[in-house]
């Protein structure tokens, strides 16, 4: 008993020496680059592709993301995203960042 007690004395010692496990550091937010009211003027007119550029253009946003009516989409947010959400006939129902 003593014998397994002297061996396993070094590894306890030598465990709380141990570093901790290292932490992943925060996750960055994006940066907030969309502007959605700049783009207002495009709520109604057609979702062509012309327009869907002017709208991310004129938002400032990086990526852009076109939706139909019922389409599932996934919830993450990103600041420098704009979404141009269409309605049934395929005009720019509403236009929101994120």
């Amino acid at each position: 008993m003593s014998m397994r007690l002297s061996l396993l004395s070094p590894l306890l010692l030598l465990a709380a020496c141990a570093s901790p496990p290292a932490t992943p550091p925060p996750a960055a937010e994006a940066p907030i680059a969309c502007n959605a009211d700049a783009a207002r003027r495009w709520v109604g007119e057609p979702a062509t592709a012309a327009n869907i550029e002017a709208v991310r253009k004129a938002t400032g946003a990086v990526v852009i993301r076109v939706l139909k009516p019922d389409q599932m989409v996934t919830l993450e947010y990103r600041g420098d995203r704009v979404n141009v959400l269409q309605d049934s006939a395929g005009a720019i129902e509403r236009i929101s960042c994120g």
